[in-house]
C-alpha cells in the first residue's frame, strides 16, 4: 500500500504513540485535510469527519464487523459486537429487554443509588482517594454483574479479567501479539457464566439468554456486555469528573444547578469518549470522501475525531456543560452496533457524579498526582487522585484514634 500511503502524507506521519497519548491535534489536522486517510501505523483507513463516520457505521453491508481480524472476536469469539445482519440480531435480541429506555430506571436506579452510597461511605472519612479503582471501577462491576445476574464473583476478580481482556484487544488493534492473559481471563469468565446458567433455580439475564443461544454464545456476549459495561461506565465517570474538576467555572454551574449534570456528561462523552475507535472492514470497493477503499480494507472510525468536528460542534475543544447539541456525540457508536446499554451507562454516571459532588465537599484534583486521559482504543486517565474536605468531627476523631 506504499502508493496509497504517498497520497496521504499526514496519515503516513501519524504514529500510534501520538494517537495513544494526546491525539486531538493530529485528528483535527487529519479531519481538515485527510478526513479519510491511510495510516500505515494502523495498516488501514482512519475516518475522522463526522458525516463520513456516520456513513460507515450506518452501512453494515458495506462496512462490516464480521471479519476474522476483528480484535474483540479474537479474544472472546463471535458475539453481537462482531456479527452483522440476522446473526447480529439473533445474538443481540436476548440481551435487549432490560436496557430499553423505559425499563432502565425502574430496573437499576435503586441498586445504583445503594452501591454508590456504600462506596462513598467507605471513602468519605479519608479525605483523599484514587477514584478510578476505588469508586468508578467497583461501581461499574457491581452494576453490570447485577444486570447480567452473574452471581458470586467479586469485583476484584472481574476487574482482573477485564484488565487482561482489554489489554489483549488493545494489543491486537496496535498490531502486536496479545499474549495468553486475555484468553485465560476469558476462560475463567466463561466458566463463571456456565456455572450461573447451570443453576436453573436462579433468575438472570444469562439464564434467559441461554434459552435462545448456545452456551458459548451466551458466554461471548456476556463478555462483551460485561466489559463494554465496565469500560464505558468506568471511563464515563472518570473522564467526566476529570473534565469538571479541570474546569472550575463549569463545575460551579453544575453545583448551582444539578440539572446541568446531564449536559456535562454528554459534553464529556463528546470530548473524551471511553471507546475512541470502532473497527470495520470493507466488503466491496467504494469511494468514501477522498479515498478509494478496496474490498477487504480495514476502516477504523475515530469517534474522538468525529466528536470534535467543527462543522457540527463550534469551538469543538471547549468543555461547555450548556452546549445545546452535545447529545449528537457518537461515543456510543451509531447504527446497528449502537451500545445496547447506553441508557444504563448514562443513568449510572449521573447518579455517581451527583453523589460524589454532593457528599465530598471541596472535591478537587490532587496536585501531587496529575491525571490525563490516554489510550489507543479505550481512553481514560490511568488514575484519578482527588482530595476533599473531611467533616471536622470525623477528621478530629480519625486523627485522635
Amino acid at each position: 500500500m506504499s502508493a496509497v500511503a504517498s497520497s496521504f502524507p499526514l496519515g503516513a506521519a501519524t504514529t500510534l504513540a501520538e494517537l495513544t497519548r494526546d491525539p486531538h491535534a493530529r485528528l483535527a489536522l487529519l479531519r481538515a485535510r485527510e478526513p479519510v486517510s491511510w495510516l500505515p501505523a494502523l495498516s488501514g483507513w482512519l475516518v475522522t469527519r463526522r458525516d463520513l463516520a456516520l456513513e460507515v457505521m450506518r452501512d453494515a453491508a458495506t462496512f462490516t464487523v464480521d471479519d476474522p481480524r476483528f480484535s474483540t472476536a479474537q479474544v472472546v469469539g463471535p458475539s453481537m459486537l462482531s456479527l452483522d445482519g440476522d446473526r447480529h440480531a439473533r445474538h443481540r435480541e436476548p440481551f435487549n429487554p432490560p436496557f430499553r429506555p423505559r425499563r432502565v430506571r425502574e430496573n437499576f436506579a435503586a441498586s445504583i443509588e445503594q452501591e454508590t452510597g456504600r462506596l462513598i461511605d467507605r471513602l468519605q472519612p479519608a479525605g483523599a482517594a484514587e477514584l478510578r479503582r476505588a469508586f468508578a471501577g467497583p461501581l461499574a462491576v457491581a452494576v453490570v454483574t447485577d444486570a447480567l445476574g452473574l452471581a458470586g464473583i467479586g469485583a476484584d476478580t472481574v476487574l482482573t479479567w477485564y484488565d487482561a481482556i482489554v489489554r489483549s484487544v488493545s494489543e491486537i488493534t496496535a498490531g502486536r501479539e496479545a499474549g495468553p492473559a486475555g484468553p485465560a481471563a476469558y476462560a475463567e469468565l466463561r466458566a463463571a457464566v456456565e456455572s450461573t446458567v447451570a443453576d436453573r433455580h436462579s433468575s438472570s439475564l444469562l439464564l434467559a439468554a441461554a434459552e435462545r443461544l448456545d452456551l458459548p454464545e451466551v458466554a461471548s456476549n456476556a463478555a462483551v456486555m460485561m466489559f463494554g459495561g465496565i469500560e464505558t461506565t468506568e471511563a464515563m465517570i472518570t473522564n467526566a469528573l476529570l473534565q469538571l474538576l479541570r474546569h472550575p467555572d463549569q463545575l460551579a454551574l453544575v453545583q448551582a444547578d444539578f440539572d446541568l449534570l446531564d449536559g456535562a456528561i454528554e459534553e464529556s462523552l463528546r470530548l473524551e469518549p471511553g471507546a475512541v475507535v470502532v473497527d470495520r472492514y470493507a466488503t466491496r470497493d467504494i469511494e468514501l470522501g477522498p479515498a478509494a477503499i478496496r474490498a477487504g480494507d480495514p476502516v477504523t472510525v475515530s469517534l474522538a475525531g468525529a466528536n470534535r468536528d467543527p462543522a457540527v460542534f463550534p469551538e469543538p475543544d471547549r468543555f461547555d456543560v450548556r452546549r445545546a447539541n452535545a447529545r449528537l456525540q457518537l461515543a456510543f457508536a451509531h447504527g446497528p452496533h449502537h451500545c445496547v446499554a447506553a441508557h444504563l451507562a448514562r443513568l449510572e454516571t449521573r447518579i455517581a457524579l451527583e453523589h460524589l459532588l454532593r457528599r465530598l465537599p471541596g472535591l478537587r484534583l490532587d496536585p501531587d498526582h496529575p491525571a490525563a486521559p490516554e489510550g489507543l482504543v479505550f481512553r481514560k486517565p490511568p488514575t484519578l487522585h482527588v482530595l476533599w474536605d473531611r467533616p471536622v468531627g470525623r477528621a478530629a476523631h480519625a486523627d485522635g484514634a
